[in-house]
């Protein structure tokens, strides 16, 4: 062993290098079990960020049965998710480019199985008695009018034929077919709730065409949100639900809602993607849940008799993605030192496989820092939560006296939240001298429903205080240096920035990537999904538009005195790139120091391996020259302007 350098914090060379992580490095996603067979997804930075289908089979091989150029991803809600299926060894996808629906069996060509103009699908089940898919169809047939989304069903018979099973509310999700095939089950939901606000449980009856009939509310409304209704093997209908203030499991029984094990602890997740699942099945008598309670997740068996609750044994902190059938739990699991594998618990053993690794990628541990869970006051007398993660590099030391930068990073959402779960990202960070905090401010999913609704009406507030709160938190206690404090963050994360730097002064830099910066705009612009959020989170449009000029971050440039760097996809749907280019303008000509980065090619959220790569880069050239230091990396400059 050698004596570690002295160098400045953020100077420190380090082997978590983009070129590294993201070549070596897939998103694991979606997980479908068909017979004994395992499939799942995986987003690949280095293939354009495109959405691949992997096999496992009994006999441990594992294949790529997706061929190229198919990109298995659907734009239904933009967001998509649940972009495939599998039944009897034939897979079902959307393909990206086209949007259309496709078949494939290993080995053989993908050919078409729904083309029709404007129609994406998403969310699928196989219907076998009638031969056909029932999924979510989202309708952009009518260009310049909002999309129409329905339940519909898709022949794999002869000529193709799509028909419509449900129809008239603004959203739909999660068709379920019961075990005889006899019933649907579905949510829905109305503008202007989010999934997580409010949604309806119905189920219906088929009819002799397999159209629905006798359609019934089973659970729900304006203020309870349900999630992920599954049908057990003897027909009885589960399902989450919030209506306690914490999502629970709950089955209809004798025409009755009951709760299965009430507990102060989240057993369901908000919907922002299609085919999302927290449990499943082992048999009619026991479920195999996750659920996230004091800071943790866990995994667990619950008896569907005595309702009893007992704790699994597995080596992650978070999961995803849960599947289940007699013989085993597939999931997708991750650690402070692991950023994600496709895992399996054997159900007879109780012991778990790591089937596929997101990344390949072997880094030395003392390069990681482990995350510490803090909960810190805010405003109004309550409590907040983050994870702080201290610089870590053992080949490396600080100059005497000297404290580490902070980057603050505002979760996107906002609701959503942050684990432990690893992340090279972060470690990019922290690796080369920075402090990282992340906040899982008020109106963050995990703690409850109360916690979840702090934001509504105050978003651009209570998450800006909280991330200041947390910020103040760690420079009382010595921890980060005062006067070198940056915040960033995507999406919802990057509306939080700009406001953090408009309405607050604490921070000394920031970077929005893809946020959004003019509310007024962008309520008109977003896409249907997203399209009344706001109404919640800020207000009802335009009855409230003075309190949307208010909390946009644009309309007060000559409140920003710190500089500010942007990162924008083109072809971004969510949060349109005129939210960053009009910021930019206006911030150039009030001389505040500015740097905007655009990517060709890129959606919301950035997939290609050299956007990724540049995005972090230039955020690190960015905090060099306003912290002060020398990156170790050598970095193509960013032109910054008024610097």
């Amino acid at each position: 062993m050698t004596n570690p350098q002295i160098a400045p914090y953020g100077s420190w060379k380090s082997p978590i290098t983009p070129d590294l992580f993201l070549s070596k490095a897939n998103v694991l996603g979606q997980i479908i079990l068909d017979g004994s067979d395992i499939y799942w997804s995986e987003t690949r930075p280095s293939e354009g960020g495109r959405v691949a289908i992997m096999r496992y089979t009994a006999d441990g091989a594992t294949t790529d049965v997706l061929p190229l150029p198919f990109n298995a991803r659907t734009r239904v809600h933009e967001y998509g998710g649940g972009s495939f299926t599998v039944s009897e060894g034939t897979i079902y996808f959307s393909n990206f480019v086209d949007q259309h629906l496709y078949r494939v069996s290993p080995g053989s060509t993908p050919e078409s199985v729904a083309s029709q103009s404007g129609l994406r699908y998403a969310d699928m089940v196989m219907d076998r008695q009638r031969g056909r898919l029932i999924c979510v169809g989202e309708d952009h047939a009518n260009p310049g009018q909002e999309a129409i989304n329905k339940l519909i069903s898709v022949s794999l018979t002869g000529a193709e034929r799509v028909q419509t099973l449900v129809s008239g509310n603004d959203f739909y999700s999660s068709p379920r077919l019961s075990p005889d095939g006899s019933r649907l089950a579905w949510l829905t939901w109305n503008h202007p709730n989010m999934p997580w606000d409010g949604t309806e449980l119905w189920v219906g009856e088929f009819d002799q065409d397999g159209l629905i009939k006798h359609a019934q509310l089973i659970a729900g409304g304006p203020r309870e949100s349900i999630f992920q209704p599954e049908w057990s093997p003897d027909g009885t209908l589960y399902f989450i639900s919030d209506r306690t203030n914490w999502w629970n499991l709950y089955r209809l029984r004798d025409g009755k809602v009951e709760p299965l094990h009430p507990k102060n602890a989240e057993f369901g997740t908000p919907q922002w993607s299609f085919g999302m699942s927290t449990y499943g099945f082992v048999s009619a008598q026991r479920i195999v849940c996750w659920y996230a309670g004091e800071g943790e997740a866990h995994l667990a068996s619950l008896d569907t008799v005595t309702c009893q609750l007992t704790p699994l044994s597995v080596p992650y902190k978070t999961m995803s993605n849960i599947r289940v059938n007699a013989e085993q739990v597939v999931f997708i699991g991750a650690s402070p030192t692991n950023s994600g594998v496709v895992a399996r618990f054997d159900i007879a053993t109780g012991t778990s496989k790591v089937l596929r690794s997101a990344s390949n990628l072997e880094i030395d541990q003392r390069y990681i820092s482990t995350p510490q869970a803090i909960e810190f006051s805010t405003e109004n007398g309550l409590t907040a939560y983050a994870f702080f993660y201290p610089p870590c590099n053992p080949d490396y030391v600080a100059p005497a006296g000297e404290l580490p930068p902070l980057i603050v990073e505002s979760h996107g959402g906002p609701t959503s939240a942050v684990s432990s779960a690893l992340s090279l990202n972060r470690q990019f960070w922290t690796s080369r001298g920075f402090a990282l905090l992340d906040v899982n401010y008020g109106g963050s999913t995990g703690y409850g429903r109360e916690y979840r609704e702090r934001l509504y009406g105050q978003w651009g507030v209570v998450d800006v205080d909280d991330c200041v709160n947390g910020t103040k938190y760690l420079v009382a206690r010595g921890l980060v240096d005062g006067n070198r404090l940056a915040i960033h963050g995507g999406s919802a994360g990057g509306y939080t920035t700009l406001c953090a730097l408009a309405f607050r002064d604490v921070f000394k830099a920031g970077a929005s990537h893809f946020g959004v910066s003019d509310l007024d705009i962008f309520v008109k612009d977003t896409h249907k999904f997203e399209s009344r959020y706001l109404f919640s989170l800020i207000g009802p449009y335009p009855e409230a538009r003075d309190l949307y000029y208010q909390r946009s971050a644009i309309n007060f440039i000559d409140r920003f005195s710190c500089p500010v760097i942007f990162f924008q996809g083109l072809e971004d749907k969510v949060v349109p790139p005129n939210q960053a280019e009009l910021m930019v303008e206006e911030l150039k000509k009030n001389k505040v120091p500015v740097a905007y980065l655009p990517f060709e090619g890129e959606q919301h959220g950035f997939r290609r391996a050299e956007n990724i790569k540049r995005s972090l880069e230039a955020e690190l050239y960015f905090y060099s020259r306003v912290f002060n230091f020398e990156p170790a990396d050598k970095i193509e400059p960013v032109t910054i302007e008024n610097l």
